[in-house]
């Protein structure tokens, strides 16, 4: 299964396979040559995804809902908005997300398992686009 570090790295560097101009969207690879999977500030990110992603999962479980701080909200919107994310870069790393998560887990992971990952994924991804549309029209 490999460290969590190693998963989620391994998860950005589908995003790149899946989609490799989105590259160009992160400031720590833009002018790299390096394999991205080696780069510690790619893997800090990725952590960051899929923590969040884990937290959405968790609250959608109890809660029914996923709830993400306001502060933490503007900022994630702002940020995908000042580096022009749209709709379709959300579904490549929904994607990239659920080939690491079958890939890890191997015959572990159940359609129900999968099912759950995707839509904690697409509650969050709903919220910082809402997010992001917000700030837009301000």
């Amino acid at each position: 299964m490999g460290s969590l570090e190693t998963q989620c790295a391994r998860a950005q560097s589908s995003i790149l396979e899946i989609a490799p101009a989105a590259k160009n969207m992160f400031s720590f690879l833009k002018d790299s040559d390096e394999i991205p999977q080696n780069n510690p500030k790619l893997k800090a990110h990725a952590v960051k995804v899929f923590k969040m992603t884990c937290e959405s999962a968790i609250q959608l479980h109890e809660k029914g809902e996923v709830v993400v701080a306001d502060t933490t909200l503007k900022w994630l919107g702002s940020v995908h908005l000042q580096k022009g994310v749209i709709d379709p870069h959300f579904e490549v790393v929904k994607e990239a997300l659920l080939r690491t998560v079958k890939e890890a887990l191997g015959e572990k992971c159940s359609e129900e398992t999968s099912d759950a990952w995707a839509e904690a994924y697409d509650q969050l991804a709903t919220a910082i686009k809402n997010e992001m549309k917000a700030e837009a029209a301000t």
